[in-house]
């Protein structure tokens, strides 16, 4: 199988990145909505600062290559572990939306 180059181009303002550790993710049947946010200590709500939107198939497509970064950062590093958070919390996510 041949494959092809595929010349990547990042903007100097994309590529400073935004800071979340709040996560949103909503599904409609055609598209999953994924918004990045922060919430900062002693303030009653979050921010929004960035919002993707993509198709199932690409969602599904981020969700294992995710996985596969995570077990190799793991590999390396050890497991990331989240004390103090019972199962069943959220971590900063929230998943709101049809199938949710």
């Amino acid at each position: 199988m041949n494959k092809k180059k595929l010349n990547v181009k990042l903007d100097e303002k994309v590529g400073e990145g935004i800071y979340a550790n709040f996560f949103m993710i909503s599904n409609s049947p055609s598209e999953f909505v994924i918004d990045f946010g922060r919430i900062v200590p002693g303030l009653p709500s979050a921010k929004i600062y960035s919002r993707i939107l993509t198709t199932p198939q690409h969602a599904k497509q981020f969700l294992h290559i995710l996985q596969k970064n995570m077990d190799n950062f793991e590999d390396k590093y050890g497991e990331i572990n989240l004390p103090g958070q019972p199962e069943d919390k959220d971590i900063g996510f929230k998943s709101t939306g049809q199938n949710s």
